[in-house]
């Protein structure tokens, strides 16, 4: 096989917390052969390739590290950064919903080629505390609304989440830095390996910055 295929078949067992015996079962294989391809220690056969990238739900060149897109079917067309701009409606919904998935789908499979366990955890708390703080701002908006589904106190939590937001991102930082964490990136790079989802994420910063630089306009 190749080198990637052990260090990526260990990292999705384990990112669905599945014991090896469990995988073994499921993958219709001995917990000692399955230990045996996660070491590199025994080469699988094409058969086995495929049922284990059906298994995980990502493509085979995903497995071989071939790719860091786990499924190119997650992504699809985008349109350009002006066309969104003059849509309207549930259309405009769909496209920032899709937008926003296909970027995190993106974040996460590179998480996963860096291998840091701290590193997605800090990643991952920090986008669910930008989440909970617009579906809070959402119920909030309606007052007759318990408060029952919260333990953060309604004053309080605007304040607390995005304290736990900059702590994550400065953690993530700082594990990037002692790990010496970092991938060889550039627009061509991302287009090669996300193909047509890398638009998403292109789409997404060139509409976060516009909203940060209206944002710094807007207050002067």
């Amino acid at each position: 096989m190749n080198k990637d295929f052990p260090r990526i078949i260990t990292f999705l067992r384990k990112e669905r917390g599945l014991s090896q015996k469990q995988a073994a079962a499921d993958l219709g294989i001995s917990q000692a052969v399955l230990s045996h391809y996660e070491k590199g220690i025994r080469e699988c056969g094409l058969d086995f390739l495929v049922r284990t990238a059906d298994y995980y739900e990502v493509s085979v060149d995903y497995l071989l590290g071939r790719t860091v897109q786990r499924n190119p079917s997650s992504v699809s067309d985008m349109p350009d950064s002006e066309d969104i701009r003059h849509l309207k409606g549930n259309m405009i919904n769909q496209i920032n919903r899709k937008l926003l998935m296909n970027t995190t789908t993106i974040i996460y499979d590179l998480l996963a080629q860096m291998g840091s366990k701290r590193l997605t955890n800090a990643a991952s708390n920090y986008l669910m505390c930008a989440q909970y703080q617009v579906f809070r701002a959402i119920y909030g908006a309606e007052e007759s609304n318990t408060q029952t589904l919260f333990s953060l106190d309604k004053s309080r939590c605007k304040n607390l989440t995005t304290a736990s937001m900059m702590m994550d991102l400065e953690l993530a930082e700082a594990v990037m830095e002692k790990e010496k964490l970092a991938l060889a990136l550039s627009p061509d790079i991302l287009s090669s390996y996300f193909d047509k989802g890398a638009s998403s994420l292109f789409n997404l910063i060139q509409f976060a910055e516009r909203n940060v630089r209206n944002t710094g306009k807007a207050e002067m």
